[in-house]
């Protein structure tokens, strides 16, 4: 009776953890694709890669497999937001050197899944130039990072997603002024004021009526409420993964001391990537 007691007693602690985990981590059915073991100078990390990004996906199970990861430096450090790393000239940067623009001599092409992967604690994304140089997108041959974030309040997260909003109509409307540039350079030349504006009020029509307000899913809303995240990236950087294992270690880093950079002032390293199972 005692034995079968506390078999009982240790299934019902043990399903706690596995809901607490499942809960932290944003969602109770992981998707589907290959994990992948970090190993640093501050702990290990063990993360998720998502099977429906695969240009990301097969990107960084290749560097993974070619050692390229061995050795670079966490080199942006930002608490209560993001660690990221993946830049090779930081593999021997001196003490102070600024780091962030190293990568292969490639970009990816951007694999943006909101919502269905969104900015949550433990969200595993690729970083990226900004928008003004980078306008599609697309993300750094090697740079990632791993987000810790904040806690959200309801209030919080409704001024949030009509900010969303805001940007996706921004979008919407940038994307209909390059698709009539050649019109509007004609009418610019000609001075005819009226039929740009005619043509703007047109355009500012046709986006109202494609972009609404939705609102944020309840699964994104509860996530940020409740574990956290940086929901005011979603949309904007490919998310391609998740951390399983070893937050731990990913808030030790973050909890580091840094410089004016947001470089650690001790280095904090990847010793070595391994692929658990493809």
């Amino acid at each position: 009776m005692i034995k079968r007691t506390y078999l009982i007693t240790a299934f019902i602690a043990l399903l706690a953890i596995t809901l607490t985990h499942i809960k932290v981590m944003g969602e109770t059915n992981i998707p589907a694709g290959p994990v992948v073991d970090i190993k640093t100078t501050a702990g290990d990390i063990k993360v998720k890669l998502y099977d429906d990004t695969p240009r990301h996906r097969d990107n960084f199970l290749k560097l993974v497999n070619e050692g390229y990861y061995d050795g670079v430096l966490f080199h942006r450090v930002i608490k209560d937001f993001m660690i990221q790393t993946g830049d090779p000239d930081s593999k021997d940067a001196a003490p102070g050197k600024m780091l962030g623009s190293g990568s292969p001599d490639y970009t990816i092409e951007a694999e943006i899944l909101y919502p269905k992967h969104f900015h949550k604690y433990g969200a595993l994304a690729a970083a990226r130039t900004g928008d003004q140089v980078n306008p599609e997108r697309r993300s750094s041959g090697s740079q990632f990072y791993i987000v810790t974030g904040n806690k959200y309040s309801e209030r919080d997260m409704e001024r949030m997603a009509a900010q969303m909003t805001e940007q996706r109509k921004m979008d919407y409307f940038n994307g209909l002024r390059k698709k009539n540039i050649e019109k509007i350079r004609t009418l610019q030349m000609a001075g005819d004021r009226e039929a740009l504006e005619a043509l703007r009020q047109e355009m500012i029509k046709e986006t109202e009526a494609n972009v609404t307000d939705e609102g944020l899913p309840a699964e994104i809303k509860e996530a940020y409420t409740t574990v956290g995240g940086t929901p005011h990236l979603d949309g904007q950087y490919t998310v391609f993964g998740e951390v399983l294992e070893g937050m731990d270690t990913v808030e030790k880093i973050q909890d580091a001391a840094t410089d004016r950079t947001d470089r650690p002032t001790e280095d904090i390293r990847v010793i070595s990537m391994k692929v658990e199972n493809e």
